[in-house]
């Protein structure tokens, strides 16, 4: 069990969701911006373990993690996900998960599906307080690595301990997060899934990181946000990592995220 868990209602539903450092009651009176930690498609808070607790302390910064609905100790999602859920995310629920909160100034830091919801978030509005965003293994369209990577993980759910491992972390809502992440990128529609347009509109520094040996996409991904995004694009590519920098390079994406919330303040 994680201490320090709250519930706050959004538009779909109650979501968990955990502060580090500042304390929400205090961030009406201060200038420092928020870390947002937006996780992975089978994330939670739980899952990100301590990583936003070292990045909040060696950037001296509040940070917010939270479990999207669905997912970890959240209110359970309607199932099958509409393949716009990470657009319903990024213009809907994460806006009003901000305002409910009262984060003004906010760096986000997402990864994978978050990555792409950081994306589609920044690029959908004009966003008053966002200083830039930090997306991990982001994804801008579907590539046939990350369907077939997804496909073995649907025959894992089905024949190995897969669900087991995950509900230590979801409880009831396991099958919310594995079948809405797996069965909408594996629906023949979402070859057809691409956000490009809304990079072309974000106009805040983005740093972009992304392991070599990623089984879910191509640096593909990281060249067209390099070459769309508005803004300042910094990217940096790990060697012997796969999708989750920061579980496989913790020490280089801690420090690349420290550095680039730095130049934001």
């Amino acid at each position: 069990m994680i201490s320090g868990l709250h519930h706050v209602g959004l538009p779909s539903g109650r979501v968990e969701y955990r502060w580090i450092g500042q304390k929400n009651s205090t961030l009406r009176d201060t200038d420092l911006p928020v870390l947002v930690f937006l996780h992975e498609g089978l994330g939670s808070v739980a899952q990100w373990r301590d990583f936003p607790d070292q990045v909040a302390a060696a950037a001296n910064l509040p940070a917010l993690v939270y479990s999207r609905v669905g997912y970890g100790g959240s209110d359970p999602c309607a199932l099958p996900r509409p393949l716009t859920y990470m657009h319903d995310e990024g213009e809907r629920e994460l806006p009003a998960l901000l305002a409910a909160l009262g984060i003004r100034k906010h760096i986000l830091v997402g990864h994978s599906d978050g990555a792409s919801i950081a994306l589609i978030y920044a690029g959908s509005a004009q966003r008053d307080g966002l200083l830039g965003l930090a997306v991990l293994a982001p994804h801008v369209f579907c590539e046939e690595v990350s369907v077939a990577s997804i496909a073995a993980a649907d025959r894992a759910y089905a024949e190995t301990d897969l669900r087991s491992r995950l509900a230590k972390y979801h409880g009831d809502n396991v099958d919310c997060a594995f079948r809405g992440w797996c069965d909408a990128w594996l629906h023949p529609d979402f070859m057809q899934w691409n956000i490009e347009a809304y990079v072309s509109r974000i106009t805040v520094p983005v740093l972009v990181i992304q392991g070599e040996g990623d089984e879910y996409g191509t640096t593909a991904q990281v060249d067209s946000i390099a070459r769309r995004a508005a803004g300042e694009v910094e990217t940096l590519l790990l060697p012997n990592c796969g999708h989750s920098p920061q579980r496989d390079q913790p020490a280089a994406t801690l420090k690349a995220l420290v550095r680039f919330a730095a130049r934001r303040m």
